[in-house]
């Protein structure tokens, strides 16, 4: 990557999307593009084809996506497959269009089949069934992997691909109805020790495992293989270290302060029994995870804004 190049951030306000142009800020970039989802609705196409054929930039990295946590995704299945179908065909099409020099596209490690043998390796996908609750999405992420693979193989377009582990970090979703695991886990045991709350309730019996990487370090990895990386296929980006979600829950206790009890809801679904990313096709490309997950969540916990939480 070129520091005078001109970048494109789609979904620059997104935890993801802004941890990515702080790295390129602090790595000397300044020649961004940027849109709000009111000013370019990535499921246009023919907004996203002015806006590409106006701005024509040199790289793009695709973070724009509708995302949520499992009853998000169990609850709006068409708007989670149309929406990001949409919204990644737009964006790979028209950037290798108008000559992209090249292309990050961001998935998810929803994409693995609900069963893979663990930890997960890149090749395993499409080689089982996927998880039921959040099918729709996983189906949207792996189309847009192939997308970029077919544009490369046809076109030459240097456009690739990234799966992200769980992720947390500054300009997270704290809203319980749209949340992932841990903001929503930060937000109740705060809400709880501020009502003086016996307990917090935790959906299912606790016993899943997940990965999670903070969203600078994310973007770290994702500059770097920018740099680095220029091949078909996906690069899986996790820490390769897991934690049960009852573990999890006494972390966050621990962070917030709570010290009530935990509750743990055995009605409600557990989800995927273990996510676990193999990173060693990453560490071959010479990065490693920096920021460890206590130091983590007590940053995010620390900065956040907690004045609508209560």
């Amino acid at each position: 990557m070129d520091k005078q190049g001109k970048v494109y951030i789609a979904g620059h306000r997104g935890m993801v999307g802004s941890a990515i142009m702080r790295k390129l800020q602090a790595e000397g970039f300044t020649n961004f593009v940027t849109r709000t989802s009111s000013e370019l609705d990535l499921r246009d196409q023919a907004a996203v084809a002015a806006f590409f054929d106006t701005e024509k930039p040199n790289y793009v990295f695709l973070a724009a996506a509708k995302v949520g946590g499992i009853l998000a995704n169990n609850t709006f299945r068409a708007e989670f497959i149309y929406d990001n179908m949409m919204i990644q065909n737009n964006v790979i099409h028209h950037a290798y269009l108008n000559g992209v020099e090249k292309l990050l596209f961001l998935g998810s490690s929803c994409i693995y089949p609900k069963m893979a043998p663990q930890p997960l390796k890149e090749e395993f996908l499409l080689t089982g069934l996927l998880e039921p609750t959040n099918e729709p999405y996983a189906i949207a992420k792996i189309a847009g992997i192939k997308t970029c693979d077919a544009y490369r193989s046809q076109y030459g377009c240097n456009f690739i691909s990234v799966m992200p582990t769980n992720l947390y970090g500054p300009n997270d979703n704290y809203d319980l109805q749209k949340s992932h695991v841990l903001p929503a886990m930060i937000r109740k045991f705060h809400t709880a020790k501020i009502n003086n709350e016996p307990s917090v309730t935790i959906w299912g019996t606790g016993a899943p495992k997940r990965e999670f990487l903070h969203a600078d370090d994310m973007a770290d990895a994702c500059v770097h293989l920018m740099h680095n990386y220029n091949e078909e296929g996906l690069v899986n980006i996790g820490t390769g270290e897991d934690i049960s979600i009852k573990d999890l829950a006494l972390l966050v206790q621990k962070v917030v302060g709570y010290e009530g009890g935990i509750v743990f809801d055995t009605s409600k679904p557990d989800g995927t029994p273990r996510k676990l990313m193999d990173v060693s096709k990453l560490a071959s490309f010479g990065w490693t995870y920096k920021i460890h997950l206590e130091d983590g969540i007590r940053s995010v916990y620390n900065d956040v804004d907690k004045s609508n939480w209560a």
